[in-house]
C-alpha cells in the first residue's frame, strides 16, 4: 500500500502525516508513507486544498486533517463515512 500526503510542508501537512504514521503503526500494516510537495503534482491529482491524503493513486481526502481514527477506518476497508447529506465527512465524495 502507497500512502501519499499531498501537500507544501505546512503544519496541517506534518499533523497528517503523523496521524497516518499512527495509524499504521496501530493497525500493522505494510505500508510506504510520502509527501508529495510539488504544487503541480498535487494540481494533477484534483487536490486544491491541503492537505491531501491518497492511498495507491486514489484521493481520500482533501482540505482537511484526518484524525488518526479516520484513516485507521480507511485504511482497514471501512472506506469514508457518509454524513447526513450523503456526502463524505472526510473527502466530500
Amino acid at each position: 500500500m502507497k500512502i501519499e500526503i499531498l501537500g507544501v510542508g505546512c503544519p496541517k501537512c506534518k499533523q497528517l502525516t503523523a496521524n497516518a504514521e499512527a495509524a499504521v503503526k496501530e493497525l500493522n500494516i505494510q505500508a510506504e508513507i510520502g509527501k508529495v510537495t510539488d504544487i503541480d503534482k498535487i494540481t494533477e491529482y484534483g487536490v486544491m486544498m491541503t492537505p491531501g491524503l491518497a492511498i495507491d493513486g486514489k484521493v481520500v481526502s482533501s482540505g482537511k486533517v484526518l484524525s488518526k481514527n479516520e484513516i485507521k477506518t480507511i485504511l482497514s476497508g471501512g472506506g469514508c463515512e457518509k454524513n447526513n447529506s450523503g456526502s463524505c465527512g472526510c473527502c466530500g465524495t
